[in-house]
């Protein structure tokens, strides 16, 4: 399906492919007979409610990025804004985990949707999606790692990475512990629980920072980027 030209780009046959969903400015050139059109990506509902729940509604429908489905035969070459690229090549039973921001494209026939990542712990905020959310509200947080596309089936994504990519597995007696800001993505049976590892007082004006962190247990894959810039 995608294959690395280089580090940068990947490229695929469309019709071998059975279509492909890259998000806009991604292609870079094609040849053949190709068509593109807006591709609409299963979103949340709002949450009905005041206050947090409102807020957790924005996120969640904030967690995607304006897409475009390519059909027809030919190939294309797709890449972004010189970011570092990967192929996961998915496999029914193992889902993938994924920062929308860090999605380049995937093979259309994927089942795609919108998870959230529960918190726990620490300290005086409370645990659960309502104490990160609290965090969220005060500055602690900018919403990263909050909600993730999460893409099961089998065929295959690119996904996007500043500086390069760690694949760090997942099965240990001990989590893998992640910035949220370096988190691309996790694959196969993994569970990501956000938690707060300072008390919110603490964590109040220094940013997401190490405030937070991504736990991942369970068996499979995390892909981290080697830098904690944002897509």
């Amino acid at each position: 399906m995608f294959e690395k030209v280089n580090g940068k780009v990947v490229k695929v046959n469309v019709g071998m492919a059975g279509g492909v969903v890259a998000r806009n400015g991604a292609m870079l050139f094609y040849s053949g007979d190709i068509s593109f059109s807006p591709h609409q990506i299963p979103g949340a509902q709002s949450m009905g409610g005041g206050g947090l729940m409102r807020m957790a509604g924005q996120m969640m429908a904030g967690e995607h990025e304006s897409t475009m489905l390519a059909q027809g035969n030919g190939e294309v070459h797709y890449g972004f804004a010189g970011l570092e690229v990967h192929v996961v090549q998915m496999q029914p039973g193992a889902a993938l985990r994924v920062e929308a921001s860090r999605l380049l494209a995937n093979t259309a026939g994927l089942q795609s949707s919108i998870v959230s990542v529960m918190s726990s712990g620490g300290g005086g905020g409370g645990g659960g999606i309502m104490g990160a959310l609290r965090g969220a509200a005060s500055g602690a947080l900018t919403g990263q790692g909050m909600f993730t596309t999460q893409l099961s089936g089998q065929g295959a994504a690119v996904l996007l990475a500043h500086g390069g990519f760690l694949e760090l597995p997942v099965g240990g007696p001990n989590p893998i512990v992640v910035d949220p800001q370096a988190f691309v993505a996790a694959y196969g049976n993994v569970q990501t629980e956000l938690k707060t590892a300072l008390s919110w007082r603490d964590a109040v004006g220094r940013g997401s920072g190490e405030a937070m962190q991504l736990h991942c247990v369970g068996q499979g894959v995390v892909y981290v980027q080697a830098s904690e810039e944002k897509l």
